[in-house]
């Protein structure tokens, strides 16, 4: 089977597993969240090779070279092969994962006043029985 010269923008995203659902693909690239060469384009834009996406996904940023036309969804590794990423790129959502990551290991610590843990409720239990065999 040839390979394609031109493939759709929404679809190939969703081929390279970019987005779950195609859908999903079409809604980011019309919103905004997806540039060609920086330009905003159409979720219909006829992509080619050696032409780069950025994409904006949550707080990632991916800038990728079209690397391979696909119209098929294909395995994870089959579809890394469709796109190179550009070092600098892959630098700053390191970094990025990492402070959220930070930042929810802080957050995780202060445990806010709630629903207590299933721990939390087996030491409660624990204290009641001590403190109601000692009254009796």
């Amino acid at each position: 089977m040839s390979e394609p010269e031109k493939v759709r923008l929404d679809k190939w995203l969703w081929a390279a597993r970019f987005f779950k659902t195609r859908s999903l693909a079409t809604e980011a690239v019309g919103g905004g969240k997806v540039h060609v060469d920086g330009a905003r384009v159409k979720p219909a834009r006829q992509i080619s090779i050696g032409q780069t996406l950025e994409i904006q996904k949550g707080p990632y940023q991916f800038v990728v070279e079209v690397a391979q036309l696909i119209s098929r969804r294909v395995s994870a590794t089959e579809a890394q092969k469709a796109y190179v990423e550009a070092p600098e790129s892959i630098e700053k959502r390191q970094k990025i994962h990492a402070d959220l990551r930070d930042q929810r290991m802080f957050t995780q610590a202060e445990r806010p006043a709630g629903r207590p843990s299933k721990r939390d409720r087996r030491q409660l239990h624990r204290f009641k029985e001590r403190r109601d065999d000692g009254e009796g």
